[in-house]
């Protein structure tokens, strides 16, 4: 068996669990119901599946905080921007970057932080912009 998993330690899986789940259309793999401390949950977001670990010292699983978050993101590409990033907000999630379009690259972004710790870049894509025309727009913007 080969696979990949994300993984990530949050002070409470199971609250993780339904605020990603208020954000995303997500798919709940398995979670358990122990206390606090001990819980997981797996869930697959666009088939890629997250494994949430409840934060337990004794196990040196240690959530980020808003003030001392990991430099870890998620970028996601959504269907509809706008409205997933009302969800975080609505969510209890905090703005970092509203959401901004860059027309020249054809996407839209955004960037918040949940209020486990973590980072979570929208895009949404709206052209194809080829990475040679997205190299000559950067060189046009450091040369100006």
């Amino acid at each position: 068996m080969m696979g990949v998993e994300i993984d990530m330690v949050v002070t409470d899986s199971l609250k993780a669990l339904k605020l990603y789940e208020k954000i995303f259309e997500i798919e709940i793999v398995e979670a358990s119901n122990f206390s606090r401390g001990e819980n997981e949950a797996i869930f697959t977001l666009y088939d890629v599946p997250f494994h949430l670990l409840d934060e337990n010292p004794a196990f040196h699983l240690t959530a980020p905080t808003p003030d001392d978050p990991k430099t870890l993101w998620f970028n996601i590409t959504v269907p509809d921007i706008d409205e997933t990033y009302a969800k975080a907000i609505d969510a209890g999630c905090s703005e970092v970057q509203p959401v901004t379009n860059l027309p020249d690259h054809g996407v839209s972004n955004a960037i918040f932080m949940d209020p486990f710790g973590y980072i979570w870049m929208l895009h949404q894509v709206y052209e194809e912009v080829s990475l040679e025309e997205r190299k000559r727009l950067w060189e046009e913007k450091r040369a100006n």
